[in-house]
C-alpha cells in the first residue's frame, strides 16, 4: 500500500548515502577516505573507482527501482508491459546510461584504461534486458549474473499492495537467474514480516520456512551468520564476499542487520565495509525502515537524496 512507501523511501536513501563509497574494495584505502569522519554519507568527493554521480544520486541498484515506481505512478494497467517500455527509455539508447556502456566497451580495448566513467553504470542484468526486449523475447530477465537488480525492480511493486503471486514475473523481467529470484523473494519476505509487526522477522522466517526446500540454501546462510554475529563486520563481509552476487551481498546484510539496533547504524556499518555496498543498503535500508518505521531514516539524510521528494509526495 502506498503507505508503505517509506519502506521505498528507507532503501532510497541508504542507496543515495553509500553511493559515492560505491565499489570500494579495498578495505584498507577506504578508510583513508573516512578517516576523522563520524558520518562518512553523502561524501563530497566521489570515491567510487568505476563512475561518478553528483552526491545525492543513486546507484543503477536504486534507479531501477524508481523506474518501477513511475511506471506504478502512471497506473496499475500493463505494469508489466509499461515497465518493460520505461526500461528502454531510462535504461537504453539515447540514455546516459546506455552512452556510457557504450563508452566503457570503447575504453576496454585500452589495455591500461583506469579511468572512471562520468555518469551512471548500467548493471550486467539490465544490459541484457533491453537487450532481449529488443529482441522480443518472451523471457527478458539476464541471467549471467546473480544480483539485486531484481530485488529492487520489485520493491515498489510490492509495496503497492500487489500479490505475491505476481512478484516472480516482475523481477523475472529483469533477471531469471532462479538464485537471484529466491534471495529476492527471501528478501521481501522480510520486509513483509517485519511490515506486518515481527520484532524478529529474521528468526520469523527461519521458524516460517524451516521445512522449506525452496529456502533451505537461504536458512542454511542464515544459521551460518548467526554463528559469525560476534565478528567484525567487514571481516565477515570480507569472508563472504565484497561483490554485488548472492548469496554473498544477502548474507553479509543479515550481519549488518544482527548486528545493528537501528537504520542509521546498519547503514554506516555496511558503507564502511566496502565493496558493493548498494546492492547490500537497498534491502538494509528498506529492512530497518519497515521495522522501525519512516522515523528511523535520518532527516539529514533524506534532505540530502535528491530523489527524495519524489517517493514523500506519493506518500
Amino acid at each position: 500500500m502506498r503507505n508503505n512507501l517509506h519502506v521505498f523511501l528507507g532503501s532510497t536513501v541508504a542507496d543515495a548515502a553509500a553511493r559515492p563509497l560505491h565499489w570500494v574494495y579495498n578495505q584498507k584505502k577506504l578508510l583513508t577516505y573516512i578517516k576523522g569522519k563520524k558520518d562518512y554519507t553523502f561524501l563530497k568527493k566521489n570515491r567510487s573507482p568505476f563512475y561518478n554521480i553528483k552526491t545525492g544520486k543513486v546507484s543503477g541498484y536504486n534507479y531501477i527501482s524508481h523506474v518501477m515506481f513511475d511506471t506504478l505512478i502512471e497506473g496499475q494497467k500493463n505494469i508489466e508491459g509499461r515497465f518493460k517500455k520505461n526500461i528502454i527509455k531510462c535504461f537504453g539508447p539515447g540514455s546516459s546510461y546506455w552512452k556510457n556502456y557504450k563508452l566503457r566497451a570503447k575504453y576496454r580495448k585500452v589495455r591500461d584504461w583506469r579511468g572512471i566513467i562520468k555518469g551512471p553504470w548500467i548493471h550486467q542484468n539490465v544490459i541484457e534486458t533491453i537487450q532481449n526486449i529488443k529482441k522480443s523475447r518472451k523471457l527478458t530477465g539476464g541471467k549471467k549474473v546473480n544480483e539485486s537488480d531484481g530485488f529492487c525492480a520489485a520493491l515498489p511493486y510490492f509495496l503497492y499492495g500487489h500479490s505475491f503471486k505476481n512478484l516472480k514475473k516482475i523481477i523475472s523481467i529483469v533477471t531469471v537467474s532462479k538464485i537471484s529470484l529466491k534471495y529476492a523473494l527471501a528478501k521481501l519476505y522480510l520486509i513483509d514480516l517485519a511490515l506486518k509487526g515481527s520484532k524478529k522477522p529474521i528468526n520469523d522466517f527461519i521458524i516460517r520456512y524451516k521445512d522449506s526446500s525452496y529456502f533451505n540454501n537461504v536458512i542454511k546462510g542464515i544459521k551460518k551468520v548467526k554463528k559469525l554475529k560476534g565478528e567484525p563486520h567487514s571481516v565477515v563481509v570480507k569472508k563472504l564476499g565484497m561483490a554485488c552476487s548472492y548469496p554473498g551481498t544477502f548474507e553479509s546484510s543479515i550481519h549488518s542487520i544482527l548486528n545493528s539496533t537501528n537504520y542509521k547504524n546498519a547503514i554506516l556499518k555496511t558503507i564502511k565495509a566496502g565493496g558493493c555496498n548498494c546492492s547490500r543498503v537497498n534491502f538494509i535500508g528498506a529492512y530497518f525502515a519497515a521495522l522501525k518505521g519512516m522515523k528511523s531514516i535520518p532527516n539529514s539524510w533524506i534532505k540530502k537524496t535528491k530523489a527524495a521528494n519524489r517517493i514523500l509526495k506519493q506518500t
